[in-house]
């Protein structure tokens, strides 16, 4: 499962540029903190995390893909396929642009609080690149080839198609060519390990990290 620098992708989003000072709606908060794993406090600071990312470019109060990727590599250009993946996954009214409501709600399935069927559910969508319903092994390999690439481990081709197959093999309990999400749940639960990187620490801490941005 590609890993995410949760610290860094917070420190990101607080070092962009000023933002207006705006409080979101206190009925908003509420609902949000009724329906995530986060507090109203900490709803309310990651309001302005959000004003401050979603302002970095263009302050028209959603954030694009290009301040998504400045949030989590510190270059708005930098395309992969990882980072575009993570921006479709955020941006789950498919419009273009992440809201605050899909900001929290997608972060919400990163928090230490969340449950494991949640994180595999998330990573299965991940690995589901083409959005069939169903992972197949090019997908895994696409994928792994990705965080490879966002990091400086290097793998020859062989060793990577032996780590593909034994993913693959063992996932595809069914047999026929393709990963279910049954079937992922179950690899998931056999190897929590994969969903390490699906889990944020930091997230407990967004009251105590940034202080200033959390109501007295």
């Amino acid at each position: 499962m590609p890993h995410v620098n949760g610290k860094s992708f917070l420190l990101q989003m607080k070092s962009c540029c000023c933002a207006s000072q705006k409080l979101i709606r206190e009925k908003e908060k509420a609902l949000l903190a009724s329906q995530t794993h986060f507090t109203e406090d900490e709803v309310e600071a990651f309001f302005e995390l959000f004003r401050k990312l979603s302002s970095c470019l263009v302050d028209d109060g959603v954030i694009s893909k290009e301040e998504f990727q400045l949030g989590l590599f510190g270059n708005s250009r930098k395309q992969t396929l990882l980072a575009n993946r993570l921006f479709q996954l955020f941006d789950s009214k498919r419009d273009g642009a992440i809201d605050f409501e899909e900001f929290v709600r997608a972060l919400s399935v990163f928090h230490p609080k969340a449950a494991q069927t949640e994180k595999a559910a998330f990573s299965f969508q991940l690995y589901d690149i083409w959005e069939t319903g169903f992972i197949q092994r090019k997908e895994v390999k696409e994928l792994f080839l990705a965080l490879l690439d966002e990091s400086d481990l290097l793998l020859t081709d062989e060793t990577v198609e032996a780590i593909v197959d034994k993913t693959f093999n063992e996932a595809d309990s069914k047999g026929d060519g393709k990963i279910d999400e049954e079937e992922w749940r179950h690899f998931t639960a056999q190897y929590p390990s994969l969903l390490q990187s699906v889990t944020l620490p930091h997230l407990l801490d967004v009251g105590t990290v940034y202080p200033s941005f959390t109501t007295v």
